[in-house]
């Protein structure tokens, strides 16, 4: 790592422009930026996650997700960087096998929360959702790796069914959508 930021006000963005990694500058309002800060925010909304009481099996993997996270930012702020693997994809999708075994079945659709810890989940996958629609967006038009994509797209399924487990840890029902509720 080069150097370390000692001097956090450093007025080079007033103009609009930031930095990334490689020193170049660019827009703050550019692709690149909306995909990082996308991402920057469900990492945010996983930490608020982690600051409630969980199961402590939770604990480890939403920590590793976010170093992973981290890592793909700095995948994003460094055009051309690699440094999400197949292996980070794959701990995803083992963790969503792992979690998923013990739901009850689907048979219709779930509103967003039930217990807090649950209800924030939601609002990580839905921020996870936003950043996988910036990541794609920048791929058409920068050097994004097809990983980055996968990557978000299992961890936005992940977060579903974690926020259902979270439901079953608080011994909360699913908020399920009525669509012949009463209006009255």
């Amino acid at each position: 790592m080069g150097h370390r930021l000692s001097k956090i006000t450093t007025r080079t963005g007033d103009d609009g422009s930031t930095g990334l990694g490689d020193g170049s500058r660019v827009a703050k309002d550019s692709e690149r930026i909306e995909a990082l800060g996308a991402v920057d925010e469900l990492n945010s909304s996983i930490g608020m996650l982690l600051a409630e009481v969980l199961p402590e099996d939770l604990r480890e993997p939403l920590l590793d997700i976010q170093h992973s996270l981290f890592d793909l930012g700095g995948e994003l702020s460094i055009p051309g960087y690699k440094i999400l693997s197949e292996s980070d994809v794959s701990k995803i999708e083992t963790h969503l096998e792992e979690y998923n075994k013990n739901l009850p079945s689907l048979k219709d659709f779930v509103l967003p929360g039930g217990s807090k810890a649950a209800a924030l989940c939601h609002v990580a996958r839905s921020t996870c959702r936003r950043a996988e629609r910036r990541v794609v967006t920048l791929s058409k038009s920068g050097d994004v790796s097809p990983l980055a994509q996968q990557y978000l797209n299992r961890l936005s399924d992940l977060l579903f069914v974690l926020a259902r487990h979270l439901n079953r840890y608080a011994k909360v029902g699913d908020v399920i959508w009525q669509r012949e509720r009463s209006t009255t």
